[in-house]
C-alpha cells in the first residue's frame, strides 16, 4: 500500500493522518496551507456573531465554507449561547458543503436539526451540491451570511464556488453578506519538509489534495521540481485539473469523505 501525504492545514491534516492510520494506511502530514486570523477579521466575526445574537432571524441561513470557517466562527466563549439562541431558531439554517464541515458544526454545539448540506452519499461535496439541497429555502428578500476564508494578500471577494452560490441566491431574490473568518497562506517549509516533498515527487507516494491553492503553494515552494512521476489524489475535479496543470503525471479523483479516500488508497497497488 502506498504512503500518503496529507496536505490539508495542520490541524485538519493531523486528524486525517490519525483517521487514515487507524485504518492501517501509512499516512503523514505535509501541510501546504497555513491558517491564520487577523485582528481585523476577528472583529468582523464578532460583529457577525453579535448581529445573530441580537436578531436571530436576520439571516435565512449562515453558510460555512469549511470546517475551519465553522471553528473560527464559534471560537469565542459566546459560541454555545449563540448556537442555542440564533442558529437553533427555526428561521436560521446552518449550511455546509459537506459532512466534514457538518461534523465541526456539531462539535461546536450547533443542533443537527439546524444543519443542511449534501447527503453523505452525494456525488460531490461543494457549493453546487449544497445549492441543489437548499435552493427551496431561499425566498425574495432573504439574506444569507457566508463565512469563508481568504488568501493572504488577495482581495476579499467571494471567489470560486462561493461566487457561484452567491449568484444563485441573488437570482432567487436573496442577498448575500460575506465575512472572512481566516486567511490562507503558504507554509514555510523547513529542510526536512523540503526533503520529504522532493522524495515524494518520485518514490510512489500518493499526494492527497483537497485544495487547488495547496498545489500552487507546493509549486512555489519547489520551483523547477519535476512532478511527472508523482501521483496525486484530488477530492474535486477542479483540484484534479490544478494537479495536472502543475505537472503531476498521474492524477486520480475521489469524493472527499474519509471512507472514499481510504477505499481508494487501499485499492492502489
Amino acid at each position: 500500500m502506498r504512503r500518503v501525504l496529507v496536505t490539508r492545514p495542520a490541524q485538519d491534516a493531523a486528524q486525517w493522518v490519525a483517521d487514515l492510520q487507524a485504518q492501517g494506511i501509512a499516512a503523514e502530514a505535509l501541510p501546504l496551507i497555513a491558517i491564520t486570523a487577523s485582528p481585523t477579521n476577528r472583529a468582523a466575526l464578532q460583529a457577525a456573531r453579535e448581529r445573530l445574537a441580537r436578531h436571530p432571524a436576520f439571516y435565512r441561513a449562515v453558510m460555512f465554507v469549511s470546517g475551519n470557517a465553522a471553528a473560527y466562527f464559534f471560537e469565542s466563549n459566546q459560541a454555545p449561547a449563540l448556537a442555542a439562541k440564533a442558529l437553533a431558531a427555526l428561521e436560521t439554517r446552518a449550511w455546509t458543503p459537506g459532512p466534514g464541515t457538518a461534523r465541526v458544526l456539531l462539535q461546536c454545539g450547533v443542533p443537527a436539526e439546524c444543519i443542511d448540506g449534501p447527503a453523505p452519499d452525494a456525488a460531490q461535496f461543494d457549493s453546487e451540491a449544497l445549492w441543489a439541497h437548499v435552493a427551496p429555502q431561499v425566498r425574495p428578500g432573504d439574506r444569507v451570511l457566508v463565512v469563508r476564508g481568504a488568501s493572504t494578500g488577495a482581495p476579499a471577494g467571494p471567489g470560486q464556488g462561493r461566487d457561484w452560490l452567491a449568484a444563485r441566491i441573488h437570482a432567487a431574490g436573496g442577498q448575500v453578506d460575506f465575512v472572512v473568518a481566516y486567511e490562507r497562506g503558504a507554509p514555510a517549509f523547513d529542510a526536512p519538509q523540503q526533503a520529504l516533498a522532493r522524495r515524494a515527487a518520485h518514490d510512489g507516494t500518493l499526494w492527497l489534495f483537497s485544495s487547488s491553492e495547496a498545489i500552487a503553494h507546493l509549486a512555489r515552494a519547489l520551483p523547477g521540481q519535476d512532478w511527472a512521476a508523482a501521483h496525486a489524489l484530488a477530492t474535486h475535479p477542479r483540484i484534479a485539473q490544478a494537479a495536472r496543470t502543475a505537472g503531476f503525471g498521474c492524477v486520480s479523483e475521489c469524493k472527499p469523505a474519509l471512507a472514499d479516500v481510504a477505499a481508494f488508497i487501499k485499492s492502489c497497488p
